[in-house]
């Protein structure tokens, strides 16, 4: 009996999962089926020309089994072109995971850079919103962004000051 698949790790979650010739009919056409996954290892080695090694860490995969998806979407894609096929995008083992750089949980509190929920946009409490074209100043509610109110005198978008 083989041992359960990993769980593979992805960051990207496509707007779009369905791609086909044009002036081809859906009728008329055969899928080629690209994973999650696999279109996670497209996305990190040839677009992002990250090195296999560290996508496969990225992942929490292997090397070989990094490059045994890649070998196996390029493959897909190359047979999608060629043949006149659509490439649909579905299935797979895999987690959604939220990418991590600044502002998104370094070791800075809550995840979001120290700053608060707002990050290095909040003023904190109390302040002014001011319009930036006529000078028009109002006291800034809680819980009212400045950014979303417009000047009563030129309609302009307030900043906070």
């Amino acid at each position: 009996m083989p041992r359960p698949r990993r769980i593979r790790r992805i960051f990207f979650n496509p707007s779009t999962t369905y791609f086909k010739p044009a002036g081809i009919s859906l009728a008329h056409l055969q899928d080629s089926i690209l994973t999650r996954e696999e279109l996670e290892v497209i996305r990190l080695i040839d677009l992002e020309q990250t090195e296999q090694k560290k996508a496969g860490k990225k992942m929490k995969i292997s090397q070989p089994t990094l490059s045994r998806l890649l070998t196996s979407a390029r493959k897909k894609i190359a047979d999608a072109l060629i043949n006149a096929k659509a490439i649909k995008i579905q299935g797979g083992n895999f987690k959604m995971v939220q990418p991590r750089g600044e502002g998104l949980g370094v070791g800075k509190g809550r995840g979001f850079g120290g700053r608060g929920r707002m990050g290095r946009f909040a003023a904190g409490p109390g302040g002014i919103c001011k319009c930036p074209n006529c000078g028009y100043e109002e006291p800034q509610v809680r819980s009212q962004p400045c950014m979303g109110k417009k000047c009563p005198k030129c309609q302009t978008q307030m900043i906070r000051g």
